[in-house]
């Protein structure tokens, strides 16, 4: 090792965790401060100050620097957004887990329900919620038009009696 690694090396020991609490405190963010500590601590091994007397001073003013320039970065890219929101759509938040969990508990129960039909009503009700008209279906299932909204109702009466009351 280097006198110039073994230096470096020291700097870290001795001043990492104040530069951490540093930064972490200046950034509000402790994964932004670990960054920034990285950062300057490459920066030191990289571009050392010309002058080693003042070794502390140097790289909390190179920290300083850097949490700005983040900042500064952070502070711009979400003007960008803001100012291209309508060209740049936001998604929707994460769902509720306790509401999707509720939502696939009604599609299995509507899934068993569907499965209890007969084949006839089954297909009639899954055309009809795919916008088929009672003439389409009529022909599906060989029979008259007129019969279609007869047979849609009691395929809905069916799957109100499997589904029960809470399913609404």
């Amino acid at each position: 090792m280097s006198h110039s690694d073994r230096w470096v090396s020291a700097l870290v020991t001795a001043h990492r965790e104040a530069l951490f609490r540093y930064l972490a405190r200046f950034t509000g963010d402790a994964d932004l401060a670990e960054d920034l500590v990285q950062e300057t601590f490459v920066r030191l091994s990289t571009h050392p100050p010309a002058e080693r007397s003042e070794p502390k001073r140097w790289l909390f003013t190179v920290a300083t620097n850097l949490a700005r320039d983040a900042h500064r970065v952070a502070h711009r890219r979400s003007e960008l957004i803001a100012a291209a929101h309508d060209r740049f759509p936001i998604p929707d938040p994460p769902p509720d887990p306790a509401a999707l969990a509720e939502r696939d508990e009604r599609r299995a129960r509507v899934r068993t329900a569907l499965a209890g039909l007969g084949e006839r009503d089954r297909t009639v009700l899954l055309m009809r919620e795919e916008g088929f008209s009672h003439r389409e279906i009529a022909e599906a299932v060989d029979t008259t038009t007129k019969s279609v909204g007869t047979m849609i109702a009691r395929a809905l009466d069916k799957m109100a009696r499997a589904l029960g009351p809470e399913v609404a």
